[in-house]
C-alpha cells in the first residue's frame, strides 16, 4: 500500500465518500431533489400569454364593450349575481352602469383586480369614442436572464448548497458522537484536525459534481445564461459550500442525539429558507429588517450567485457579499473549535 492510502486523513475521506453512496436518501436530495424543483418551477412560472380576466357587466352595452379588449372577458348578469361572483372570486371586477356613467366594484387589493380594472375602463372609455391624447406603440422585449426561472435557479442552487453542506456535516458528527464513535476516534493516533478536514475534502469532491448536475441541467433544458466567470462561479460555490460546512461543524458541536441536531439545523436554517429571497426578491421584506436580512449567509450567496449568473458581476465588485461569507466562514469555524466536544 501506497503512503497515501494509510494515512488516517485518506481512510477518514474515503469512508465519507462511501458512508454517502449507501444512503439513497442523500443522495436524492443531493442530486435529484433541486433539478425536480427547478422543473416544476420552470414549468409553473414558463413564459406565456397574458391571463384573459374575467368580469362581469350589468348590461349588455357594458359586456360588449368590455369584451373589446383582448385582455377581458365579460359576462352580463345583475348586480345580486355579480356581487355574489366577486364573493366567490368567479370574476374579478363588476362593472355597473351608473345613470351618471360607470361604476367598478372590485378588490383593490387583488393585483390581478387592479390590472382589471385599467383594462375595463380602457375598454370603455373606447366604447364611448374617447382618443388617446398620446400616440403609443409597445415594443415587447423576452430577455434570456428576466424571466423567472434564470432568477431562482441561483436561489435553488444557494439552498441546496446550504442543507447539504450544514445536513451532510452535521448530522454525521452528531450520529458519531450519539454512537460513541467520536470517543473511540480521539483516543486513537489520528491528529483530531485530520477528522474534521476529511468532512470538508468529502464535501469539495461532491460539491463539483453537485453543482455542475444541477447548474449543466438548468443550461441545457432552460437556457439559464452564465454571464460572469465560470471559475468566479466556481469559487463562489466553493466559499458558500466552506461557510456552511462551518455552520453546520457549529451546530453540531456539542449536540448529542439526532433530535436535537435536527432541531438546531432547522432553526438555524429555516429563517434563511424565507428571508434570503430563494424564490423571491429579499427587498419585500420591510425596511427594518433589511439590515438583519442582508447579514444572512443565504442573503449573501444567492445575491452573489445572481451577480456573477445573470449580470455578469466580478468578484471584486462583490466584496460586500463574499466580506459576509468569508465572515460567517472565519467566526463559525472558529467557535466551533473552540467548543467542539468529542463526547
Amino acid at each position: 500500500m501506497s503512503r497515501l492510502e494509510t494515512s488516517s486523513l485518506f481512510q477518514l475521506t474515503s469512508m465519507r465518500f462511501r458512508l454517502f453512496l449507501r444512503e439513497p436518501e442523500a443522495i436524492f436530495w443531493t442530486f435529484i431533489f433541486p433539478i425536480l424543483l427547478a422543473v416544476g418551477l420552470g414549468i409553473a412560472f414558463r413564459n406565456r400569454p397574458a391571463d384573459v380576466l374575467q368580469v362581469g357587466a350589468t348590461t349588455p352595452q357594458l359586456t360588449q364593450a368590455l369584451a373589446r379588449d383582448k385582455g377581458l372577458s365579460a359576462s352580463t348578469m345583475d348586480q345580486a349575481a355579480g356581487t355574489h361572483a366577486l364573493a366567490t372570486g368567479a370574476i374579478l371586477l363588476l362593472a355597473i352602469e351608473t345613470p351618471t356613467g360607470v361604476s367598478y366594484q372590485f378588490d383593490d387589493t387583488n393585483p390581478d383586480a387592479r390590472n382589471a380594472r385599467l383594462i375595463a375602463d380602457r375598454a370603455v372609455q373606447a366604447a364611448a369614442g374617447q382618443q388617446p391624447s398620446v400616440l403609443v406603440e409597445n415594443q415587447l422585449v423576452h430577455e434570456t436572464g428576466a424571466r423567472y426561472i434564470d432568477f431562482v435557479v441561483p436561489g435553488l442552487l444557494g439552498m441546496n448548497l446550504m442543507g447539504s453542506a450544514m445536513w451532510g456535516l452535521g448530522f454525521s458528527i452528531v450520529e458519531a458522537r450519539q454512537k460513541k464513535l467520536l470517543k473511540r476516534l480521539v483516543a486513537s493516533p489520528m491528529p483530531r484536525w485530520q477528522y474534521l478536514a476529511s468532512f470538508l475534502l468529502s464535501r469539495l469532491v461532491m460539491l463539483v459534481i453537485e453543482v455542475a448536475a444541477f447548474l449543466g441541467f438548468a443550461r441545457l433544458v432552460f437556457g439559464v445564461p452564465f454571464r460572469g466567470s465560470l471559475a468566479q462561479l466556481a469559487l463562489l460555490c466553493v466559499l458558500t459550500s466552506l461557510a456552511f460546512s462551518a455552520l453546520g461543524l457549529l451546530v453540531s458541536s456539542r449536540a448529542k442525539t439526532m433530535e436535537a441536531a435536527s432541531g438546531l439545523m432547522n432553526l438555524t436554517m429555516l429563517p434563511m429558507w424565507i428571508l434570503s429571497g430563494v424564490f423571491f426578491s429579499a427587498s419585500r421584506f420591510p425596511a427594518v429588517v433589511q439590515p438583519f436580512v442582508r447579514a444572512l449567509p443565504l442573503t449573501a450567496a444567492i445575491d452573489a450567485l445572481r451577480g456573477n449568473m445573470l449580470q455578469g458581476l466580478s468578484l471584486p465588485q462583490m466584496t460586500a457579499k463574499v466580506g459576509i461569507l468569508s465572515a460567517w466562514l472565519v467566526v463559525a469555524f472558529a467557535v466551533s473549535l473552540r467548543i467542539f466536544r468529542w463526547r
